[in-house]
């Protein structure tokens, strides 16, 4: 059974339609993310998924229930880190996932949980006085202490730096091992080439492609980018065989071929070509 899956969604806001008709299934146990410029929908669609907003058309079944009639015990298969919370008050780290481990029947140990999530050394600190990136940590702390199986993360990494991004993209990579469902929604097109096992690219309310990273858009066509510069121009050839045509260039230069670059489509160039024409 999939952990998720989407027949016909729809949902309007008066005349507006924010989603139309998606489809979408989701295996157990891999990483899906949905990318799209705002004000695409797919916070709608992951805001319907979690049981928080209610649809007005479709069929959608997450871990084997409609969400839209939630049980407890659903609930508590699901981890969500929302792009943004300001709930916890005066809480230190340790008190605020001692607090969120006692909604669950199997929590993670706390102090491994704040391990996990890099911010031992902040464990005695008030939420109100951690560091953006800091605080997304607590907010991942908090989406994963109840070992969900379903986990909904909007932009996780805001905020974080580099070095803490990497280190994010190895927990998640954990998680998945542990055959943690994951949903991500997230700006950073490195980060979803990274992780995910397939990429869902929504854009006015429509599915524009659902596909893995490698075989998105005009990624499919294996072509390569070859960039260099001759007589003082910049020069560029998209081919399937590029040690043939470097080769043949080659032969052009007594020496090496200057500024050359063999560079292959970008999922972010693909998602925007994908953007821009609004078409599978």
């Amino acid at each position: 059974m999939n952990a998720i899956e989407i027949t016909g969604l729809t949902r309007r806001y008066g005349d507006f339609v924010a989603v139309s008709n998606l489809d979408l299934s989701v295996a157990t146990g891999e990483c899906v993310t949905i990318l799209g410029p705002n004000g695409a929908g797919k916070t709608t669609v992951v805001e319907i998924l979690e049981g928080y907003r209610h649809r007005d058309g479709g069929e959608v079944s997450v871990l084997g229930l409609d969400p839209a009639h939630p049980t407890k015990s659903w609930r508590q298969k699901l981890g969500i880190v929302l792009q943004s919370a300001n709930d916890l008050g005066e809480l230190t780290v340790r008190e605020s996932v001692e607090h969120f481990a006692r909604y669950y029947p199997h929590p993670r140990e706390v102090d491994a949980t704040i391990e996990l999530v890099g911010l031992s050394e902040k464990a005695a600190a008030r939420a109100t006085n951690l560091s953006g990136g800091q605080r997304r940590r607590l907010d991942v702390a908090l989406g994963v202490i109840g070992k969900p199986d379903l986990l909904f993360l909007d932009e996780p990494t805001t905020g974080f730096d580099p070095e803490a991004r990497h280190i994010f993209w190895g927990l998640i990579e954990r998680l998945k091992n542990e055959g943690v469902t994951i949903v991500l929604t997230t700006h950073y097109l490195e980060e979803a080439d990274a992780l995910a096992d397939h990429v869902v690219v929504v854009t006015r309310g429509r599915k524009v492609a659902d596909t893995t990273p490698e075989e998105l858009g005009s990624r499919s066509e294996k072509l390569v980018n070859v960039r260099w510069i001759e007589q003082n121009e910049k020069k560029e050839h998209r081919t399937a065989e590029p040690t043939k045509f470097v080769a043949e260039l080659a032969s052009r230069f007594s020496g090496e071929i200057p500024e050359l670059e063999v560079v292959r489509t970008t999922l972010e160039e693909a998602y925007l070509e994908l953007v821009e024409t609004g078409e599978p």
